[in-house]
């Protein structure tokens, strides 16, 4: 694993975490287990945080309620590496790969994401191991929209988030035909998040309406 351990933090990119670490950690972490519960719903996140990138806030509180010194995660060099690395290892100790299939999380953005088939996708006896991938997006709506159907969902919810590559729907597609194995994926703006765990049927509605 290629970590991140022997290089002074630099404390100039250590903005602060959670004012109430305990309190603020639980509502997050209440917060993400109703959006994997209920797929493709926008969930609030609870807290307010100030990291040292733009457009991290929602991924920075993931960050700080799930990561510790036992769990590698992956950034993506776009988003500002070095500062969130910094960051990352000031606040939760962990360590940092430079693969993707080491990760058990990711931090990427949208338009520069490597493919969800290039994470960890878990095992046959431990596919839980799979890497959870949270995806910064530019909005949780506005975009192409897509039905989604799957366990948590009601009949059908429509999910529309912008800025994602136009080959992510395919890749989730895909990664459904895998299961159990398959990586987990949390998209994320400014403030709230969408789960997309990998139970989760994708319907494209353009191609339901040529059959």
């Amino acid at each position: 694993m290629s970590e991140i351990t022997n290089v002074a933090i630099n404390l100039a990119d250590v903005t602060p975490g959670f004012a109430d670490p305990v309190f603020e950690s639980q509502a997050v972490f209440r917060a993400i287990l109703d959006a994997m519960a209920h797929p493709g719903t926008v969930t609030s996140l609870p807290s307010s945080l100030y990291p040292p990138v733009p457009h991290f806030q929602a991924q920075a509180e993931v960050a700080l309620t799930m990561l510790d010194f036992e769990t590698p995660v992956f950034v993506d060099a776009a988003l500002g590496r070095d500062s969130l690395h910094n960051w990352l290892r000031f606040h939760c100790g962990c360590p940092v790969t430079e693969n993707p299939a080491e990760a058990a999380f990711a931090f990427v953005g949208a338009s520069t994401m490597p493919l969800l088939a290039d994470f960890n996708q878990g095992d046959p006896k431990y596919p839980d191991r799979s890497t959870t991938v949270v995806i910064g997006c530019e909005a949780l709506t506005g975009g192409a929209a897509q039905w989604l159907e799957g366990p948590g969902i009601a009949g059908r919810i429509w999910a529309s988030p912008s800025g994602l590559p136009e080959t992510f729907w395919a890749q989730m597609v895909a990664n459904r035909e895998m299961f159990p194995l398959g990586v987990d994926v949390i998209l994320a703006d400014e403030t709230s998040v969408i789960a997309l765990p990998r139970t989760v049927r994708v319907i494209d509605p353009a191609a339901e309406q040529e059959q």
